[in-house]
């Protein structure tokens, strides 16, 4: 950082870092701190081109003023204190002042926490680097600091605190952040398939069977997790527990090689769980060579005791007893840790299992991940997180979109829950499904269930409709992944979130700020989650949706809404929840989704928002190495061009990159929401056909295989866009609704008579003695 922008005096020092980001810290002894922290790893925005200008710096009276583009800072050159230290906001004209009692972010819009365990909806929440004034502060005083290789707490005592003033630039702020605590890393590819996990005692036979079942069912997986039972559980009572473990249970599993050689053949990436706690003790495989090696009396059994801060423990723990697993098949850890901060001023140890688990997999030229808890500001940089053992109700459900989004506000993206609910609780098959299509648009898609034997939840399991509900949303996570990958290096590499709170896009709406289930599942989708029960007579279940300004429509009906962005229920059954594609969007998807994996596909479709103009880049690599670091990816562009006349063309370039990483064929299904029938095609190439789903108004260009070396081109004379069937909307409502036949009646007939004139039937449908949310429902069709 440019010395004109950091002031200092004896006990201070205010680095200003960007024209709204500012470094604020007070050391009563002078010793400013320059290492980097948990949180923070990078403070130099030096080369980061119009990041910050100083308009002015002048000193009055024995008051420091420094004047940003965006900021106004006033310091006493005091300790710290209300009146002393203020920051005033241009634009949105609010005062930051420091306080000790009420915190350092007024109103704001919080960020996440370390776990949902034993929460039943809502628990409170760490702050984030937003909030409702335009302001907030990262307080980094306590954070450990980096030194020769090792994490340890700082002497001095003080205050460092980051004031991020970005009001509502929510990517500008983003930016900054990933720029100052680290980039959102590339997760391997198959972290966003399917994830199997259950707390069950399973055996080679039996994990075998399930997998079985889910090839017959066509339903993919992707990862595949043991929870602890894979390892010795039932320990002599002189060892203690049995919660910590390293050795196969060859009870359950006689050959472990064999059972992860056969998780390979099945394209499943395996993962372990781990509760590290008690260290490795003298009942394990590996002891002997263990304390040999640390140095512990082996002969008595002396247990090699957990401490993630001693290198040398660090060294034995990967060499001896993790990396032969690794070897033989295990591609990342579940790391369960439970047991606290840290004591007596210690560094947390879940962080300290977090980095060094990642770093051991960085260093040895893998692409890390790690499955755990969040240990606080900074841990984006080690995902996938584990939100904890979420209990089984509505309410948690109800909690967990919200705590999704709302950690994009400390730059946590990956979050991965128990979909469907740990323990406690009850059955509920509709909750199940609602928790299941939740899962499916939400970053990491993890079924999980305790051991119980009442607890069920392999689809074939499930009665109908719901087993074949839960398939095919299994099969649409599956469809989804190019597109998901895509959004990945987005977020990696433009800083761009992939779970975005609608407010982020809407900052002027108040309502965007107000419901707690939607959000935009990355650049062309809105997501609505429903996350309580149908009414029991609409056969509906509804949420509290804002439906942006424009056109969006539906994935799943093709219903179009348009206007200039307002916050209304939204109702639907329990085979569909509200999915926006928004107009100029498009999403790309695999048709390869009934085997399990998440190679790079050689079938595709392509969704798109058709009323629009818009473009999209399709990002492939090999999904699993770094080489993507080194420039071996390939990406595609996508253009959809419309023009006034009605015409609208469609262009998939030609791949660019290593082409050695995807098909050299590819065949198409084109999907264009919200168009008639069109009857005039020009294309350049043979192959061409195309359908039309006039429910949905989806015009359906199939193209079959073409070189991903050439240019595809589609050009659609008469492009004329599609309106609702408002009148077929109703019927379907009606007709699925468990009411009274003289009131379906009624409302038919009223809209019979006031065929084309909305209005009127409106009017007529309030003086109606229906229910209110049968109302309610009806009008969202008319809107």
């Amino acid at each position: 950082m440019k010395d004109k922008n950091i002031f200092t005096g004896k006990d201070y020092r205010i680095t200003v870092l960007t024209d709204r980001l500012i470094r604020l810290e007070y050391k009563a002894d002078g010793v400013f701190e320059d290492r980097p922290t948990k949180t923070v790893v990078n403070r130099d925005f030096s080369k980061e081109a119009g990041t910050c200008e100083i308009l002015s710096r002048d000193e009055e009276n024995g008051n420091l003023f420094i004047e940003t583009k965006s900021l106004i800072l006033t310091y006493d050159k005091k300790s710290f204190s209300s009146l002393g230290l203020s920051i005033s906001l241009k634009e949105e004209n609010s005062v930051w002042h420091y306080s000790v009692v009420y915190g350092n972010s007024d109103r704001n819009l919080f960020g996440t926490a370390r776990t949902l365990d034993f929460t039943d909806g809502f628990t409170e929440l760490e702050p984030g680097i937003f909030g409702h004034n335009g302001y907030a502060v990262l307080d980094d005083t306590k954070s450990p600091v980096f030194e020769n290789g090792e994490y340890i707490m700082p002497s001095s005592e003080g205050k460092d605190l980051y004031f991020f003033g970005y009001g509502k630039d929510f990517y500008g702020g983003l930016k900054a952040f990933y720029h100052l605590c680290g980039k959102n890393p590339m997760v391997p590819r198959y972290a966003l398939g399917n994830w199997w996990s259950r707390y069950c005692r399973y055996t080679e036979e039996s994990y075998g069977k399930l997998l079985d079942n889910f090839e017959k069912e066509q339903i993919p997986l992707s990862v595949a997790v043991i929870d602890m039972d894979w390892h010795i559980t039932n320990v002599d009572s002189k060892y203690g527990t049995g919660w910590t473990g390293y050795t196969w249970d060859k009870e359950c599993f006689p050959d472990y090689r064999r059972f992860l050689k056969t998780l390979k053949k099945r394209n499943l990436a395996p993962t372990l769980n781990l509760h590290p706690a008690d260290g490795i003790r003298g009942f394990e495989s590996m002891y002997e060579r263990v304390a040999k090696r640390y140095g512990a009396d082996y002969k008595n059994e002396e247990p090699v005791e957990f401490d993630m801060a001693d290198p040398k423990f660090r060294e034995v723990y990967f060499e001896e007893v993790l990396h032969p697993y690794e070897d033989a098949g295990v591609a990342f850890w579940w790391i369960d840790w439970q047991q606290g901060t840290g004591e007596n001023g210690a560094v947390d140890p879940l962080f300290l299992l977090n980095h060094y688990h990642y770093k051991d997999m960085e260093d040895r030229g893998k692409r890390p991940m790690i499955f755990s808890r969040y240990a606080g500001p900074g841990s984006h940089r080690y995902p996938v997180g584990f939100s904890g053992d979420t209990r089984t109700t509505w309410r948690s459900l109800a909690y967990q979109p919200y705590f999704t989004a709302t950690a994009s506000n400390i730059g946590y993206g990956w979050w991965s829950h128990d979909i469907g609910g740990h323990m406690l609780g009850d059955k509920d098959n509709e909750r199940l499904i609602r928790w299941i299509q939740f899962g499916v648009f939400s970053p990491v898609m993890r079924i999980h269930s305790n051991n119980s034997i009442f607890v069920n939840k392999e689809p074939w399991a499930l009665p109908e409709p719901y087993h074949t509900i839960m398939a095919e949303f299994l099969r649409l996570r599956h469809r989804l992944i190019p597109y998901i990958y895509s959004e990945l290096e987005k977020s990696h590499n433009e800083d761009l979130p992939f779970i975005r709170p609608v407010y982020y896009e809407y900052p002027e709406k108040r309502e965007a700020f107000e419901v707690s289930n939607e959000y935009f599942f990355g650049s062309s989708l809105a997501v609505c989650n429903i996350t309580e029960p149908e009414d029991k007579q609409l056969k509906l279940a509804k949420t509290s949706a804002f439906i942006p300004s424009g056109k969006w429509y539906d994935i799943f009906s093709g219903h179009i809404y348009s206007g200039e962005g307002r916050k209304r229920k939204i109702y639907r059954d329990i085979e569909h929840i509200p999915v926006l594609l928004k107009d100029g969007g498009i999403v790309p998807e695999s048709l390869e989704d009934k085997e399990n994996g998440t190679a790079n596909p050689k079938n595709m479709r392509i969704l798109f928002g058709a009323g629009k103009s818009g473009e999209y880049e399709l990002y492939e690599d090999d999904g699993i190495s770094t080489e993507y670091e080194k420039g071996s990816f390939v990406t595609t562009r996508i253009v959809m061009k419309r023009e006034d006349s009605g015409e609208c063309k469609i262009v998939i370039g030609p791949a660019r990159g290593d082409l050695s990483l995807i098909p050299k064929k590819r065949s198409y299904e084109l999907w264009l929401y919200g168009l008639l029938d069109a009857s005039e095609f020009i294309t350049n190439g043979k192959g061409v056909k195309t359908d039309y789903d006039e429910e949905r108004h989806i015009l359906k260009i199939i193209i079959e295989e073409r070189s991903v070396s050439e240019e595809i081109s589609i050009k659609i004379k008469d492009a004329a866009l599609a309106t609702n069937d408002k009148k077929a909307e109703v019927i379907k409502l009606l007709d699925r609704a468990w009411i009274e036949m003289e009131s379906k009646d009624r409302i038919f007939w009223a809209l019979v008579e006031n065929e084309g004139n909305e209005e009127a039937f409106i009017a007529r449908l309030k003086e109606l003695d229906v229910a209110e949310n049968l109302k309610d429902a009806l009008g969202e069709i008319f809107e």
